[in-house]
């Protein structure tokens, strides 16, 4: 009489196990416009840049802050003043020239660009790697697609910047003829999303 008894807590003891081994998805609580708070998924939402998390919970500037390979960009939107514009609530596309990116822009421009009194130039430079509104790869491919093998993007200096496909990856050409690879794309955003560019765009000064 009692293999009936001891089977009966075995098996209770095996379904409680079952109960406490159920995985959680990991969710961040926030706070949107008009005070509702919701729950984000944050597991596996993004790609690490550089090595570094990004969090879709944060906005484009606290992301390319935490990069280690875009501290060059960084201090070019804090020398420019962007770091609020790009801190709001968008959405916005930006595409993000590495720290590598730079390091081909001649030094003389590039540390030009940086001079107080270039602050307007840089500016210009800097709003041409971005696009209002969230555009993604799929949504650039798609555009691309649709326009017989390019898209041309409005960016927020009011310049054209075009989009073509070569091969799977995304060439980005400049309205002066240069031109950039996205290396890394939809890095997502709470304020839109960036894509890894392997060059700095140049707009026509």
């Amino acid at each position: 009489m009692k293999t009936p008894l001891i089977l009966t807590v075995a098996a209770a003891a095996l379904a409680l196990a079952g109960c406490g081994s159920k995985t959680e998805t990991p969710t961040e609580t926030t706070t949107v416009a008009g005070g509702e708070t919701t729950a984000v998924d944050t597991a596996g939402a993004n790609p690490t840049v550089g090595g570094a998390e990004m969090l879709a919970t944060k906005n484009i500037v606290e992301n390319a802050s935490a990069s280690p390979i875009h501290k060059t960009l960084v201090a070019a939107v804090t020398q420019a003043g962007l770091v609020e514009t790009l801190s709001g609530a968008g959405p916005f596309t930006v595409f993000a020239p590495t720290d590598a990116a730079f390091s081909q822009v001649a030094p003389v421009t590039r540390d030009g660009w940086m001079r107080p009194a270039q602050k307007e130039v840089l500016a210009g430079v800097l709003k041409y790697h971005v696009v209002p509104g969230k555009l993604t790869a799929a949504d650039l491919a798609a555009q691309i697609a649709a326009g017989g093998g390019k898209a041309v993007l409005k960016t927020a200096d009011g310049q054209d910047l075009t989009a073509t496909k070569n091969g799977d990856a995304i060439l980005l050409t400049s309205a002066s003829g240069n031109k950039a690879t996205v290396t890394q794309a939809d890095v997502g955003q709470s304020n839109g999303v960036i894509h890894v560019i392997d060059a700095v765009l140049v707009p026509k000064m």
